[in-house]
This record gives C-alpha cells, sequence and structure tokens, in this order.
C-alpha cells in the first residue's frame, strides 16, 4: 500500500466508551503502545451502565484502580437490591432482592465486590488512568475508513474539530464502536440471536421531592409497574438527580419527538405517584435492549469487543461487563502476540473463549428480565415465581472448554447452573488470601503481566529425594522461561521456610483449594484462568512445563 502514514502504532481502538477505554487501561499496563479514537467530543454526560460485577472489579482491581473507582461512586455506595413497585407511595411493593451479597458469602471467592457506578463517573477514571500509562486517546475523532493486509490494517482518521484527516497504519485493530458497529458491517460479519426485545427512553431529571417519596429505600432500581406509566427508577445521587426508563414502542409508530417534556413529566408524576411533583427533566436518549451476538468475532487483523460483538438484555448488567471481559481477555493475547512470545494463532481463542461465554450469558440476561418483568418487556410470565438464574455463575464460573488453555474438558457448558472455582483448566483461579513478604495479598493479584507457576514449598530446592513430593515444577520454570522467552512467574506456596507465599490461614490447602496435590502444580495465564493443572510429579518436568506452554501460545502444531 503506498499511502503515506502519518502514525503507526501496534493497536488502533475505535471507540471510547467503557470497553475502548477497558482495552487502552489494559494495554496500557502491559506497555502495548496504542491510539484509541473516539467520534464524540469526551466522555458520557448519560448516568447509564451503572453495574460493575465482581469478576470487572477484580479486573480493575488488578489494573490498579479499584479504588479510583469506588472513590466515584461514593455517593450510591449504599444502594442495594431490586424493589418492584406499583407506585412508590402505594402499599404494593416487593423486594426482587435487598442485597446483592447477603452475609458476605461472596468474600470467600474474590477480594473485590460489586460496584455501583455510573458510566458517566467511571469513564473519566479509566480514560485518567489509560493516559497516565502512556495510551494516546483522541476525542472528537472519527474512524473514515480502514483496509487490511496479511501485514497490518491501514486506517484513516478524521478529526471532527479541524476536518484534518492522517493515515494511521497498526498491527491490529479493537472495534469498540459499538452496537451499530460500522466497522463489523463493514466486514461482513453478520448476529445471530432473537433480535430486539424491547426499547427505552432514558430521561435525566431533577426533583428534590421524589428523596421523600423514596424514604430510606436504597435501591439500584425500581422497576413501577402502574399500567398507565410503568417504567424503571434509578437513583443519581438520592436526593435530587435521577433517570427513569420509559417504554418506548417504535413497531407502533411512536417518535422519539412523542416524548416531549411535558409527557415525561406526567410519566414520572403516574409512575411515582407524586402527582404534584416538580420535575424538570435534564436529558432524553433512546436505548435499544436485544439479544443478539456476532457470528464471528473478528476478521483477519480486526477484532470485536463489547457491543459491538453482542448486545444484551440490561437486567444483572451483563452487557457492560462481558465487553470489559472481552477487552481483558483480548488485550493479554496482543500483547503476548506483538511482544513475540506467542503464535499469531494465540489470536485465534479470542472468539473461541468469548463468544461461547457471550452467547451463554445474553440468554441468561434475557431470562432474568422475564424473571423481573422488566418495563417494556412483553413475555409471558416465568412460571414457578421467584428468580431462576443465579448470578454468581455468571458473573465468576464462566469458563472457557476450548482454547488457550491445556486439558479442559472441552463438553462443559460455558455457564454452568452452579458457581465452581476449584482450580479446573478453563475457569477463573480460585481465590485465597495470601503473605508474601510480609504484605497481605490473594492469589488473584499476581495474575497480570505473566504465566503464574504454583506449587508446593517442598518443591523449592527441586524435589526432596524421591519422597512422593513434586520433583522439581519450581525448580524448572526459569529454564523453561528462558528457553521459550515467555514471561513466567514460579511461586512456592505453603507454610514451610522455603515458601514464597504463606496462606494466611493456617490450616488452608493451597493444593485442596486449586483441586490438585501437595506434589502437583497449577499453570494460571496472565487473565487470571487456570491454563493447565498437574495432579503430582511427572518425570520430566521441565518438558511438560514447556509442551503445555507451547500449545497453550500456539506455538506448536
Amino acid at each position: 500500500m503506498n499511502a503515506k502514514i502519518d502514525d503507526r502504532v501496534p493497536v488502533l481502538i475505535v471507540g471510547g466508551s467503557l470497553v475502548g477505554l477497558s482495552a487502552s487501561l489494559f494495554l496500557g499496563r502491559l506497555g502495548v503502545e496504542h491510539l484509541l479514537v473516539e467520534k464524540h467530543a469526551s466522555t458520557s454526560h448519560h448516568p447509564r451502565g451503572r453495574g460493575n460485577n465482581v469478576r470487572t472489579m477484580e479486573l480493575f482491581r488488578t489494573a490498579g484502580v479499584e479504588q479510583a473507582i469506588r472513590e466515584a461512586a461514593s455517593v450510591l455506595a449504599g444502594n442495594h437490591g431490586i424493589l418492584q413497585a406499583h407506585t412508590l407511595t402505594g402499599g404494593e411493593q416487593e423486594w426482587l432482592f435487598k442485597e446483592i451479597d447477603p452475609g458476605g458469602g461472596l468474600a470467600r471467592f474474590s477480594p473485590a465486590g460489586w460496584c455501583l457506578c455510573s458510566q458517566n463517573d467511571l469513564e473519566p477514571v479509566l480514560l485518567r488512568h489509560a493516559r497516565e500509562l502512556g495510551g494516546e486517546l483522541r476525542y472528537s475523532t472519527e474512524l473514515r475508513s480502514f483496509e487490511q493486509d496479511a501485514e497490518g490494517v491501514t486506517a484513516v482518521i478524521r478529526s471532527r474539530e479541524t476536518g484534518e484527516e492522517r493515515t494511521v497504519r497498526a498491527d491490529y485493530l479493537i472495534a469498540a464502536d459499538g452496537p451499530r458497529s460500522p466497522i463489523r458491517e463493514r466486514l461482513g460479519i453478520g448476529h445471530a440471536g432473537p433480535g430486539d426485545l424491547f426499547h427505552n427512553v432514558s430521561m435525566t431529571f431533577r426533583a428534590p421531592a421524589l428523596a421523600d417519596a423514596v424514604g430510606d429505600r436504597r435501591f439500584i432500581v425500581c422497576y413501577l409497574t402502574n399500567p398507565e406509566a410503568d417504567g424503571a427508577l434509578l437513583p443519581v445521587d438520592n436526593r435530587e438527580k435521577w433517570v427513569f426508563h420509559a417504554p418506548w414502542h417504535p413497531e407502533q409508530g411512536e417518535t422519539l419527538e412523542d416524548f416531549t417534556d411535558e409527557r415525561c413529566v406526567e410519566h414520572i408524576r403516574k409512575a411515582t405517584g407524586v402527582p404534584d411533583m416538580e420535575v424538570e427533566i435534564t436529558g432524553k436518549a433512546p436505548w435499544h435492549a436485544a439479544e443478539r451476538v456476532a457470528e464471528r468475532y473478528g476478521s483477519g487483523r480486526v477484532f470485536l469487543a463489547g457491543d459491538s460483538a453482542h448486545e444484551m438484555s440490561p437486567t444483572g448488567a451483563f452487557g457492560s461487563n462481558t465487553g470489559i471481559q472481552d477487552a481483558h481477555n483480548l488485550a493479554w493475547k496482543l500483547a503476548a502476540v506483538l511482544g513475540g512470545w506467542a503464535g499469531p494463532e494465540l489470536l485465534e481463542s479470542y472468539e473461541a473463549e468469548r463468544q461461547p461465554v457471550a452467547q451463554a450469558t445474553s440468554a441468561r440476561a434475557s431470562t432474568r428480565s422475564a424473571e423481573h418483568s422488566h418495563p417494556g418487556y412483553q413475555v409471558a410470565p416465568v412460571s414457578g415465581g421467584g428468580p431462576k438464574s443465579g448470578l454468581l455463575p455468571v458473573v465468576l464460573g464462566y469458563r472457557y472448554p476450548r482454547g488457550a488453555v491445556f486439558d479442559a474438558d472441552a463438553e462443559l457448558p460455558p455457564v454452568s447452573e452452579k458457581l465452581s472455582l476449584r482450580g479446573e483448566p478453563g475457569t477463573r483461579a480460585p481465590h485465597m488470601w495470601l503473605t508474601r513478604l510480609g504484605a497481605r495479598l490473594s492469589t488473584l493479584d499476581l495474575y497480570e503481566r505473566s504465566f503464574v507457576l504454583l506449587s508446593g514449598a517442598a518443591d523449592a530446592a527441586g524435589g526432596d529425594g524421591g519422597t512422593g513430593r513434586s520433583p522439581g515444577w519450581h525448580a524448572v520454570a526459569p529454564a523453561v522461561a528462558e528457553k521459550l522467552s515467555v514471561p513466567l512467574e514460579s511461586y512456592t506456596v505453603g507454610h514451610g521456610p522455603d515458601a514464597d507465599l504463606v496462606p494466611e490461614k493456617g490450616d488452608e490447602d493451597w493444593a485442596e483449594v486449586h483441586g490438585t496435590t501437595p506434589a502437583g502444580a497449577v499453570l494460571v495465564r496472565p487473565d487470571g484462568f487456570v491454563a493447565w493443572r498437574a495432579a503430582g510429579p511427572v518425570q520430566d518436568p521441565e518438558r511438560n512445563l514447556r509442551e503445555v506452554l507451547d500449545a497453550v501460545l500456539r506455538r506448536t502444531g
């Protein structure tokens, strides 16, 4: 290609919403140079996409931004649960669930927790930290065209402020450009799934008197079911700023222009049951709930992430979380390929791993909407009463039966009915509290920039003379890392003097937690998923570990 190249970067990200910004953050943490372009002038002004689940917060914890996000979200830190009511002032009301984590049982599985942080508060945090890591992020800049060849992608971008066009040459392109993705359409990638589910108009408004009607009910969302004016009410500051999602029916000829300020005010008054309440409409935005998953997650050197790859019903806040987790999965693989320690075939595992998860998760999201009778979702009521689709198996328990894993059970579903985090290949590695050099940390804090090998403390010297303990997992790791030029950290776990990591509780057995034996080992990928697990000693651990890494990184046939 003879076009004049103005900018060269390893990765070009198109789209600067939650998924694009997360991709920038994760790539920046891994030292991958990149350019992000976003057509809008700034981060989102609308308080949407608020529920950040525990897995997403684990990723943000590892990336060093968890505390900043919780500070940005502090005003809603006390809001929990989903309330369903005819109106706020009537007696007909029911908590669909009152606590996200009743009894604090989640602490057994994770060092992180759920966080209610609206998109307009979260995006500036991600932007600031991405830029601090050296990421170049250009707003008011749109993608005009792109072409790819065997060596990379050539894209033309345009400043919407000055009209200047520049040609960018990138090794890879991440399309985080939303549900109507022009990049996906340009690639000719279709969708599969039921399609549109329902449509809403999201209204931001001020109403100081509404706090009196809400009282001490600190909900995440309240589904108001008055048939004359149903919808979903969400607090922004629990005082005077609120969001209301009203059903919209474009299939019946209803247009956005039909939602005048007067109509919106009257709808909110009827829905809340406060007829004389002063309401000031401050913004309106349409949104569409759908269940769709892209038939492919990319083509050549272009990859889809977030809404460009999948759309989900909003109940459960699965959509944005799944997209952020897409970005995390893709980031370490791009870093590995660009760094030369993985073959380009590793990138094929992105679709193999993430597409089945999106298919299962989007189906669960639609089920939750039906169970919760989400306003605007006209489906047959769920029989039997009460939600059937638990959140944690979807949020933490999703697995990769196929992909960059070794000896995973390919017949298992990507999302099961019960949560199991016991070190099986393809699952998120178990959480344990440890002490390292006097500092407290979770096992999950170890996983970001390299593969990590965990083995028993008796392995530190390379075996113990044939007593049945591990014959050298820890000892052979440096040689394997050097021969393969793969970043690999190795730690021994236990309570002896040779242990690198000491379980916080004296009776905590790391091997049992990880589903192996004291003579075994567990290999964890940079994204915190188990790549492989050894049940015990082998005759040639160096060769075994080398072959596993080669297979996981797609460097051998």
